[in-house]
């Protein structure tokens, strides 16, 4: 319990650091949300007006205190850019909930992808005596590390839509009127995510598996007349997951904050493709919430690798 409340506290006080990080960020940068709204061919009387109804013209210790206390209600406030009609801005909740399910969907597939082939081939790589099969592999996996997420990106879409027409590039099917569809096209992006992602983890699972066959409870599995194979997946898997726990975890905070040149590529309405637009647009009620919510999903994503830590090795104290 004395865990849980420590770890629940480390949460509010980074959420509440970050946002007035992001907050005072927004008033230092050069530009003018005003000017970016209207134009500049504005008069100053529509630029007065349009501040004093986004309540632009308040100081920016009042201006915080009130997003923020209208964040912990749950109220995000309105987007600068997007509107329902020309009369009603569109609330900030109801624009990052259309973009959500893209992401976490890609997101979902991208780790499924990851963990049915990258544990395996790190365990099958680990055990492989094979000198060229070993040179295959390193050569292989250090390629997919090297090409950058965009040009995979390009390469998947050449492949599989272009030459064996897969799929539609750039035809984005919506979750809310095909959902097979949907998930269909979601393949391809998710592949490029996860290629480089299945190159790291793979390396790394097989170089923590070769650490832990030279420790001595190895060793003892041996004398006592146990199988190579009993000792892979028996003794030396569950120690060697250990570091690569931390960077699963990592690969999935990064995966469902957005994935953001894979969504540029592909065409996603996704949340990282939302992040991008916003920043250029100068939309901050919208990046302020989209930081937060990277920010939270990075802390809780540390916190269930934790726990994690825990089952797989119960002497390791979450005290």
């Amino acid at each position: 319990m004395k865990y849980l409340v420590k770890k629940l506290a480390t949460l509010i006080l980074t959420l509440f650091l970050v946002s007035v990080l992001a907050f005072l960020a927004f008033q230092i940068i050069p530009g003018d949300v005003v000017t970016s709204i209207l134009g500049t061919e504005a008069t100053p009387e529509q630029a007065q007006q349009l501040r004093e109804e986004l309540g632009l013209n308040k100081p920016p210790l009042v201006r915080y205190i009130s997003w923020a206390g209208n964040v912990l209600k749950g109220n995000f406030g309105n987007s600068y850019r997007y509107s329902k009609n020309m009369n009603q801005m569109m609330p900030v909740s109801e624009l990052i909930g259309d973009k959500l399910p893209v992401t976490l969907s890609l997101a979902f597939l991208s780790m499924i992808f990851i963990a049915v082939i990258a544990i395996p081939l790190g365990v099958f790589w680990a055990r492989s005596k094979n000198r060229v099969l070993d040179v295959i592999l390193n050569v292989g996996t250090q390629t997919a590390m090297a090409v950058p997420s965009f040009f995979l990106g390009v390469l998947v879409t050449y492949f599989f839509g272009i030459l064996l027409r897969w799929f539609s590039p750039g035809r984005y099917v919506s979750y809310e009127k095909d959902f097979w569809g949907f998930v269909g096209y979601l393949i391809f992006p998710a592949i490029s995510v996860a290629i480089p992602k299945i190159a790291m983890t793979a390396r790394f699972l097989r170089n923590s598996m070769l650490t832990e066959m030279h420790a001595d409870y190895v060793r003892t599995a041996y004398s006592k007349g146990a199988t190579e194979r009993q000792v892979a997946y028996g003794h030396v898997l569950r120690n060697a997951m250990m570091p690569v726990v931390t960077f699963l975890g990592m690969i999935i905070a990064e995966i469902v904050a957005g994935s953001i040149v894979v969504e540029q590529v592909f065409g996603l309405p996704g949340i990282g493709k939302l992040l991008i637009s916003s920043i250029s647009t100068r939309d901050f009620p919208v990046v302020e919430i989209l930081i937060l919510y990277i920010t939270f999903v990075v802390i809780v994503v540390y916190f269930l690798v934790d726990v994690l830590y825990r089952v797989i090795d119960p002497r390791i104290s979450t005290k």
